[in-house]
């Protein structure tokens, strides 16, 4: 795989310490102070000690767009990733205000950490050698803001290493983006510094930064992707998906509402969603076929999660596969890939809630194929998967920090 070169990986050192190196002064992203002074500015930068006295620095971590559901997520993985940090969340809408007020569940993990504005984010990207940037700002946001982010840290000769998960650099050209989205791209020029694509389906990348494909888009392409790839079906494709009330994002709309659609259920956008093009745009890249995708979502009457089911027809050369048989194959093509099970019974959503997991399963009659795909929309479908594309930015294994199971109960 691409990467920026060797001085921007994250090194190692080992050196002896002390009970005073490890309570000494740190360097603060934006200048050199003690942390009491800007505890309401930034967090420090931590040192992590395993026990063969290896000291690790860990990688600066700054999150855009931090107020909505999956910047939340991504805070909550970040605080239980090894080798990654937050020095940085930043909100225009609530500068200041405590993270934790935010996001209550993650206040152990949070502490006294606040939301800081744009021109904080800039210095501390600006400062900072190397650091991962996760962008969650809102589509037709997310674009302008990261350009000028990097724009700022080529100026200053800093290397951030980014992962879009907003909409916004998904695309190809800024035409097919305005297309879909009915607005001006807010940054044309930058489209070709990112690639969208799952991690499972691009073994090398080809630009320095990523955009992590949509929620129902992640759950599709894992069903679909391997049938074209292998040549199972033909090029059309039907894909019902239900997802839930966190997929419309934390504020509260007419029809979204989680009031609204608790113990309902109904399609929306019918053949006509937004995830419909990047769905076929990225299984093309990944499986070189050009497909038609039928997708009708649905509003589910639950929090978290996504399940989709894929059907198509056999290709007349494999008219006769039967479901031991395709269920082999889908093993064999995600061979290696720590987050996609194959199961031997239709998959549930509370196995997976909460978890980097996917879990397929399919069955064949006749000529008729269905494969179904379950995740969690706000971890694997946005802030897992990005979690999974920065390990690799940083040349970290892909799985660190996500390896925890579902909860199982929620």
């Amino acid at each position: 795989m691409r990467r920026d070169g060797s001085s921007h990986r994250q090194r190692r050192r080992c050196r002896h310490h002390s009970r005073a190196d490890e309570r000494r002064r740190v360097q603060c992203a934006l200048g050199w102070c003690s942390a009491r002074r800007l505890r309401h500015r930034c967090h420090r930068t931590r040192r992590s000690i395993p026990s063969g006295g290896c000291i690790v620095n860990k990688i600066p971590t700054l999150v855009l767009g931090g107020t909505g559901y999956v910047a939340g997520e991504v805070l909550r993985l970040v605080a239980g990733h090894p080798q990654l940090e937050i020095v940085g969340v930043m909100s225009d809408s609530q500068p200041g205000e405590s993270v934790a007020k935010a996001f209550s569940h993650l206040a152990p993990a949070l502490g006294d950490l606040r939301f800081l504005s744009e021109s904080d984010i800039t210095t501390l990207i600006t400062t900072l050698p190397t650091s991962a940037v996760f962008s969650a700002a809102p589509h037709g946001v997310s674009a302008a803001l990261i350009d000028k982010l990097l724009r700022a840290a080529e100026a200053a000769g800093t290397h951030p290493h980014v992962v879009d998960i907003s909409a916004d650099y998904r695309y190809a050209s800024a035409e097919a983006y305005a297309a879909v989205y009915k607005h001006p791209h807010g940054a044309p020029s930058r489209l070709k510094d990112f690639t969208c694509a799952l991690p499972e389906h691009l073994k090398k990348l080809p630009t320095l930064h990523v955009a992590h494909p949509g929620c129902f888009a992640t759950a599709t392409l894992l069903a679909s992707v391997p049938l074209l790839s292998l040549g199972l079906i033909q090029p059309t494709l039907f894909v019902s998906g239900v997802t839930g009330s966190t997929g419309s994002g934390r504020k509260p709309v007419d029809g979204t509402h989680h009031p609204t659609r608790h113990s309902d259920l109904y399609a929306y956008n019918a053949l006509a969603h937004r995830h419909a093009p990047e769905i076929t745009a990225c299984a093309a890249a990944a499986s070189g076929i050009t497909a038609n995708f039928a997708f009708v979502p649905h509003s589910g009457p639950f929090a978290r999660g996504i399940h989709v089911t894929v059907q198509a027809t056999l290709a007349t050369a494999h008219s006769g596969l039967d479901t031991q048989t395709l269920l082999a194959k889908l093993r064999n093509f995600y061979e290696g890939s720590t987050f996609v099970n194959v199961v031997d019974a239709p998959p549930r959503l509370k196995d997976v809630v909460a978890s980097n997991y996917a879990r397929l399963h399919a069955s064949t009659e006749g000529r008729t194929i269905a494969v179904m795909c379950v995740i969690d929309n706000l971890t694997k479908g946005a802030a897992g998967g990005a979690v999974q594309w920065m390990n690799r930015l940083l040349n970290l294994p892909e799985h660190t920090g996500l390896t925890a199971p579902a909860a199982g109960w929620t």
